[in-house]
């Protein structure tokens, strides 16, 4: 299967244009839960592919606001290469999207191609794999407790490095799910100004007005993402969505387009075994 196949035409996307601010990105990112937004820049050819802007972008740069600041480069693609290429360049990167390019031009944007396309076309057996889901998940699980503030959790995810943090209960049994979508729905830039304290004119300088003159507080515009104080249990999803390890990929890829999740925790015997995520099924592409 080519990415030509799978890809989302350019033509129904939605991307952000150069120049732009961190809002037009932000409206997309929270209404229409994507994890980044493709950034172009019109030219007489086209919309050309200038980078890619994320969530995590958004929330590790709260004091910029320049849209090509903010943005980052990924490797991009061709509509002639196959699901395979694809799914080890996406590996290799790091990166959940890929802008598809035309190879005949200086990066026109023909369209994109994500993780979910991948996972789409492994559920539809489009491409084959014979991995089972306990080949592929990670045995290591971030976990949150169900009181904590949303603040809180939010760093907790962010130091994990990973999209999610299972939730527990009181009792220490999952009682719910937490992802990057639920928490970057209810951000909010929030602007203010802080103190830089007194600035002082010195000895040798020309403005200075006696020996020690404080000629005022200076204070900085400041910028910076908030979350709710709110406990986690107030944002996460209850009704989780689980599989076993003896299920194959082609199923649990099944279960993440059938439920709109990126992952999925592993049970056996009753108890928590990992968590399966869309990233682990590229390794069975």
């Amino acid at each position: 299967m080519k990415v030509g196949d799978a890809m989302t035409p350019a033509e129904d996307l939605v991307t952000v244009s150069l120049p732009g601010s961190r809002d037009d990105a932000l409206e997309y990112l929270q209404e229409r839960k994507f994890s980044s937004v493709p950034v172009v820049r019109e030219s007489d050819e086209g919309e050309r592919y200038r980078g890619l802007v994320s969530r995590d972008d958004l929330i590790e740069h709260p004091d910029e606001d320049d849209l090509a600041l903010l943005m980052r480069e990924v490797p991009t693609t061709t509509a002639d290469a196959t699901l395979h290429e694809l799914a080890a360049l996406m590996l290799s990167a790091g990166t959940r999207r890929v802008p598809v390019v035309d190879a005949t031009d200086d990066g026109t944007l023909v369209g994109i191609v994500t993780i979910t396309d991948v996972i789409h076309a492994l559920a539809r057996e489009e491409v084959g794999t014979e991995a089972d889901v306990g080949d592929l998940c990670n045995g290591t699980v971030n976990t949150t407790y169900a009181g904590t503030p949303l603040p809180v959790a939010e760093r907790e995810i962010g130091l994990a490095d990973v999209p999610y943090t299972v939730v527990l209960g009181d009792d220490a049994e999952m009682t719910g799910m937490l992802t990057e979508v639920d928490i970057v729905a209810v951000a909010e830039v929030v602007e203010g100004e802080e103190d830089a304290g007194a600035s002082m004119a010195g000895d040798d300088e020309d403005w200075k007005w006696e020996s020690v003159q404080s000629v005022g507080n200076r204070y900085v515009p400041t910028r910076n993402v908030e979350f709710p104080d709110e406990p986690v249990s107030t944002f996460m999803t209850e009704d989780v969505v689980t599989v076993s390890k003896r299920k194959s990929a082609v199923e649990a890829a099944q279960l993440m387009i059938t439920n709109d999740i990126e992952q999925i925790p592993v049970v056996s015997g009753g108890e928590i075994a990992g968590v399966l995520r869309d990233v682990h099924l590229l390794e069975a592409v």
